[in-house]
């Protein structure tokens, strides 16, 4: 295969470090949004956020504004929001249901199923020689939907969803396929702007366990029993957390394929897990809820996934779709040092309602601008940017070596999983970032097969 490694370079995929150039560059943001953001299957909703026709959501490609709408015949589209005549957007609304979408500019007007369907000045002006028909809104070259989610693409030539998420979609099933009538996303998003790469979280977000008893120490509950059997306070540092009985073996990192990642907090078990979300008790709505509809899940994903169902699990579906049992978020790049972070709550449509009010306070206080967490990570994304930019610190190589050859297999499941902690879910997401950043086409991008039909499902 003849495929230049200008950008391939910066990741040494033998000594497994990083050229820190690749968080700041302009140069290298411009190719990753022509590379990456432009061929690659992005995320833009769930189709419970249209669910009636003429129903429309602002969302975004990379950098491009795009409006995924459902037509007046129940079709889902997706559209670069931007006017053919001059370029404005033809839509500022963040949702809502409209049949049509007119330019504040010049008032053309486009349809829900992205045809121009008026031209002011038509007859007097255009004298009825302009062709309406070429000049509708720009269309995602594909777009489908896995189970609700609604995922898009620039690229014609990019391999079908169903090939481009591999197992991932084995993993994402934990999260969508619990009960029969499936999720839906409560209404609102959390929107909050960062001064960090947007690769700083979503490496992070795929599962980097290795951060969790350190940067979560005052929040996290999984530390809470490592805290109670050595009476540690936070003052007592580092070195007593992992002293303590906090057990990296818990966490399950798995390179899902494709540049996909997961890890499961608690691994796979056979049994029931106990494991609840921080603030979460016992007798909780939620809790009560997950025991009683136990058989159906089992019934819907297998013993092992669902029997796992309360083992809290998080991913990243390359190249900025994150999210975990509890939220799902994109990860918009705004430049090579800015993102805005947009977060939603996914529940069971068919749960009742104390069980989704629980569900959006619950990610209230943990994530989005007033949640705990995540400012503690948000700190971390803001300062790797920082020193990547600064004179000295970007002299330096980033090193991704935690656990690189000593890693432990767990064949129970699809994809390369293993017993944590390491970062082969981070090489594995670095790895397909050097691929499709030298690839001309998708010809010469591997395509991970798919092997879940060999497992429970």
């Amino acid at each position: 295969m003849n495929v230049s490694t200008k950008f391939g370079s910066l990741v040494d995929r033998d000594k497994w470090i990083l050229d820190r150039k690749m968080f700041v560059d302009e140069d290298i943001y411009q190719q990753e949004l022509e590379q990456i953001f432009g061929r690659c299957w992005l995320f833009l909703g769930h189709e419970s956020q249209v669910a009636k026709n003429n129903d429309f959501i602002g969302t975004r490609m990379g950098e491009d504004p795009v409006l995924l709408t459902r037509d007046a015949k129940g079709k889902v589209h997706g559209f670069l929001n931007m006017c053919r005549h001059r370029g404005n957007r033809v839509c500022r609304a963040d949702l809502g249901n409209a049949p049509s979408f007119m330019c504040t500019y010049h008032g053309w007007t486009f349809a829900t199923d992205g045809k121009l369907v008026g031209v002011p000045g038509y007859k007097e002006a255009y004298f009825e020689e302009l062709d309406r028909s070429q000049w509708g809104l720009v269309e995602t070259a594909q777009i489908a939907s896995y189970k609700g989610l609604v995922f898009a693409t620039w690229d014609p030539a990019a391999p079908s969803l169903t090939d481009y998420l591999g197992d991932m979609a084995w993993y994402l099933d934990m999260g969508l396929d619990n009960r029969a009538g499936g999720i839906e996303f409560l209404p609102g998003v959390q929107k909050n702007v960062l001064p960090c790469n947007w690769k700083y979280p979503c490496d992070n977000n795929g599962g980097d366990s290795y951060h969790s008893p350190i940067t979560h120490y005052g929040s996290a509950s999984v530390l809470d029993s490592a805290k109670r059997k050595s009476g540690a306070s936070a003052q007592d540092g580092v070195a007593t957390v992992f002293s303590a009985g906090y057990e990296f073996g818990t966490s399950r990192p798995v390179s899902a394929g494709n540049g996909h990642c997961v890890t499961s907090f608690g691994g796979w078990s056979d049994t029931v897990s106990t494991r609840r979300p921080t603030g979460e008790s016992a007798n909780s709505p939620s809790s009560k809820y997950r025991a009683e509809h136990l058989p159906e899940r089992i019934e819907r994903l297998g013993e092992l996934r669902g029997r796992s169902r309360g083992t809290f699990f998080v991913f990243t579906m390359f190249p900025n779709f994150s999210g975990s049992n509890t939220n799902y978020r994109m990860l918009h790049p705004k430049g090579s040092s800015q993102i805005e972070e947009w977060i939603w709550v996914p529940v069971d449509k068919d749960a009742p309602k104390e069980v989704k009010e629980e569900a959006r306070k619950a990610q209230t206080l943990s994530r989005g601008p007033s949640g705990v967490r995540e400012e503690e990570d948000q700190n971390n994304f803001m300062d790797c940017t920082r020193t990547a930019k600064s004179l000295i610190g970007r002299q330096y190589m980033q090193n991704l070596q935690l656990g690189l050859g000593h890693e432990v297999r767990d064949e129970r499941v699809p994809g390369y999983a293993t017993r944590g902690p390491n970062e082969v879910n981070q090489r594995s997401f670095y790895k397909r970032w050097a691929e499709m950043m030298d690839a001309p086409s998708w010809s010469q991008v591997h395509i991970d097969p798919i092997t879940y039909n060999q497992f429970d499902r």
